[in-house]
């Protein structure tokens, strides 16, 4: 090979200089003109055994079914909604009818019923046997942003964007009654366990706890309190308290008998998105934009361990009564956790993009979460029972 001594100018090559001439056979040779590349796609990697893809926009919200340990439902911005079964391609029905983003779903204790809420204002029931909607509830016509199924019982709480708050009975298609007294959208809100208490939180900072049957209310005002929209709750198993995170970073255990501020959780920096109380121990679990995921001893209102991540945490889930507690975060992964160590034991990949609701099948054997690329994935983790 003739070179120039010097760096700059041309390099040619003579006959010369050939040292070895390789004969190719243009059969051999791709079609460049027939096949479409895409040199920005790049593969991967991914942990599920399952995806569903019948959905084309982000999902936001997934539930397992309490009986049938492979069907789940999905919803999303597509405004639909889906009810599938997992490891099927071809059993799939979609849940038509809503005008807007399905925001929020949740099958009935016993299974037999799935209800969808949409920020169209519109809830739907579902037999979830036969596929066929029982009936459509109606509230204001806020948004619902969120809804929960009596822990006994055929009874809706859904919460709306124009600040009220709605129960129903599913079995009679009938309004049971109407909870104002939020100022803002209501964020959050669940049944105490016993059935006997509503509590809801709001974006104007405040939570209020109800008597289902009168409409009376608690509004919490102990000092302190949040000082900003608060994004979740959870209460205790004996309905005894609550446990509520706010946009300021705090969190506080209310008493739910006196509405009073019985300690504040303080370890976050940024927005607290997710809270969950531990099925079989005196503990929850606080995630935070800040990421993190911390393990609270509620007995002393102390924190007994830190599990960082690489990005937010948008989502939380104890698995069963194990020790374990499922994150899905802004960075695309579902992480598992061992409440003990806080050592991360498992890092579930697949998604591309923010994973937004986590459920458990009925067998506790799958994980399924959504996220905003738009699929649904199902991760095996039968050895963290």
């Amino acid at each position: 090979m003739n070179m120039n001594d010097s760096d700059e100018g041309e390099v040619f090559l003579d006959k010369d200089d050939i040292i070895h001439e390789i004969s190719i056979d243009e059969e051999e040779l791709p079609d460049w003109d027939d096949e479409e590349i895409d040199f920005d796609v790049c593969v991967e990697a991914d942990d599920s055994f399952y995806v569903f893809k019948g959905h084309t926009d982000e999902l936001y919200s997934v539930a397992c079914s309490p009986i049938d340990a492979s069907l789940v439902a999905t919803g999303g911005k597509d405004d639909r909604g889906f009810m599938w079964k997992v490891g099927s391609q071809y059993s799939s029905l979609e849940l038509q009818g809503h005008r807007n983003t399905v925001s929020t779903l949740s099958f009935s204790s016993d299974g037999q019923f799935l209800a969808t809420g949409s920020f169209d204002g519109l809830i739907q029931v579902w037999d979830a046997n036969l596929g066929k909607i029982k009936c459509t509830l109606e509230g204001s016509g806020g948004g619902i942003e969120w809804l929960k199924w009596h822990p006994k019982g055929h009874l809706i709480l859904a919460g709306s964007e124009d600040s009220s708050v709605w129960l129903w009975n599913a079995d009679k298609s009938i309004s049971l009654n109407t909870f104002y007294g939020h100022a803002s959208s209501v964020t959050c809100g669940d049944f105490s366990p016993d059935g006997k208490i509503i509590c809801t939180g709001s974006d104007d900072a405040s939570l209020r706890i109800w008597n289902p049957k009168t409409g009376e209310s608690i509004n919490v005002r102990g000092h302190p309190y949040h000082t900003d929209g608060l994004t979740c709750l959870s209460i205790t198993h004996d309905s005894t308290i609550a446990l509520t995170g706010s946009k300021d970073s705090s969190v506080h255990m209310v008493n739910l008998a006196t509405g009073r501020v019985i300690s504040s959780l303080v370890s976050h920096s940024d927005s607290v998105e997710c809270v969950g109380v531990s099925p079989s121990s005196h503990w929850a679990a606080t995630g935070s934009l800040d990421q993190k995921l911390i393990i609270w001893d509620l007995e002393r209102s102390s924190p007994r361990c830190t599990c960082e991540h690489d990005d937010g945490v948008t989502c939380l889930l104890w698995l069963g009564m194990s020790r374990y507690v499922a994150t899905g975060s802004i960075d695309g992964n579902v992480r598992i956790w061992d409440s003990l160590s806080g050592r991360c034991v498992r890092s579930l990949r697949g998604h591309v993009d923010v994973v937004q609701s986590l459920a458990v099948t009925a067998d506790q054997s799958s994980l399924v979460s959504v996220s905003n690329d738009g699929t649904a994935r199902v991760f095996s983790i039968s050895e963290f029972k």
